[in-house]
Parts: structure tokens; sequence; C-alpha cells
């Protein structure tokens, strides 16, 4: 019976950050469509969403800490527990990013609307992908579905690169631009920095599965 429990309460906790991931997911979408629509209404809902996502962490990281305290899980229980800690802080800073763009957007309220070279709608859904794809992964317990999110990362880091260089020309031929395009390379950073948390739930999610450390394998790629 009390590993019957055990594992009713991991079910919970899973279900608990599932609700989570969808409120981050919905909050980037939301952000970059109140940017891309000047929908001012939109972008203070995605405040209060932002909001929403800090109280379902807290709940979720007290779920968490209190099943190791009491229940001292060993082997894939374990290794799932501390993923959700984890992946847990990459959701909030999800709804941390998808709160930065929505600021960002609502600063240029009395700013006119400017035409610029780069489709920040495009990188906001290759971001919203890589997050699908990555929680689908932890739903479904599919470690070879978190293997793609891996490989979605590195279009947007070159995305991201290519619309800073794009946007540094365009400021350079119009100055009265400039806070137009220097918040659209803001708001393309935000979105390249969510695709960052969705590669790292995805390498937590393999950790869970498989007990391999992707991310570290990776340093060690690079240091060579």
């Amino acid at each position: 019976m009390p590993r019957i429990n055990f594992h009713l309460q991991l079910a919970e906790l899973k279900d608990k950050l599932l609700a989570m991931a969808a409120l981050s997911q919905q909050a980037l979408e939301f952000s970059v469509e109140g940017y891309l629509e000047r929908d001012m209404a939109l972008c203070s809902h995605v405040l209060e969403i932002e909001e929403a996502i800090n109280t379902a962490e807290t709940v979720v990281d007290e779920m968490a800490y209190e099943l190791l305290a009491k229940e001292q899980p060993m082997a894939i229980d374990l290794r799932f527990i501390l993923s959700v800690i984890k992946i847990n802080g990459d959701l909030e800073r999800i709804g941390d990013q998808a709160a930065n763009i929505a600021q960002r957007a609502l600063a240029l309220k009395d700013e006119p609307v400017i035409e610029l070279p780069v489709d920040i709608q495009e990188m906001g859904e290759r971001a919203g992908v890589m997050i699908r794809t990555s929680i689908q992964a932890l739903l479904e317990a599919d470690a070879r579905r978190a293997d793609s999110v891996l490989s979605m990362d590195d279009a947007v880091d070159e995305r991201n690169k290519a619309v800073q260089a794009e946007l540094m020309e365009v400021m350079q031929q119009k100055p009265e631009v400039s806070t137009q395009a220097i918040t659209a390379i803001l708001i393309a950073r935000n979105l390249e920095r969510s695709a960052d948390h969705a590669t790292n739930i995805a390498e937590d999610v393999i950790f869970w599965l498989r007990g391999s450390d992707v991310r570290h394998k990776f340093s060690l790629a690079e240091a060579e």
C-alpha cells in the first residue's frame, strides 16, 4: 500500500508539472502574439499568467522536496523527482522570458509600427515547437522525442544571430527606428533563451529515462 500511494503522489506531481508547462507555453505564445499585434491587453494578461506560473513553481517544488524527504526514492523514481525540480525551474524561466517580451511590447505602446526585416513570429514558432516537444517527451516518457529537441536548438541560435546582424544594419541606415529595432533584438534573445530552456527540459527527460547526463557530455565535446 505505501508504494501504491507513493506512485499516486508521483503521478500527481507529474500532473502539476504538466499544468505548469501549459501555462508557460501559453504565456510565450501570447507574448509573441501581443508584440506582433500590438495587443496591450494580451501583453498585460501574460504578466498575470507569469504570476500564476510563479505560484505553481512553488507548489511543485514543495511537493517534490517533500517526496524526496519522506519517501527516499531510489533509481528511476529518484531521477524523476530530481528532473521535475530542474524542469520546474526551466518552465518558470520560460514564463520570465514571456513576461520580458510582454513588457517590451508594452513599452512600444506609443511608438509607431515599423516593418522590420526579421521574422519574430517564425522564431516564436520554433521555440514553441521545442517546448511542446520536450513536454510531450515528458508526458509520454519518450527519450527519442527528447533527443529530437536537442537537434532543433542550433537553428534558433543561428536565427537569433541573424536577427541581431540584420537589425544592427537597419539601425545604422535608419537611426529613427532604433527603439523598435532594439526591442526586436531583445525579444529575439528572449526567444532564443526560451529555446535553451526547452533544450534543458529535454536533457532532463533523457536523464530521467536513461540515467545519462547529456549536458555533461556536450560540455566535454565543446571543450575538445
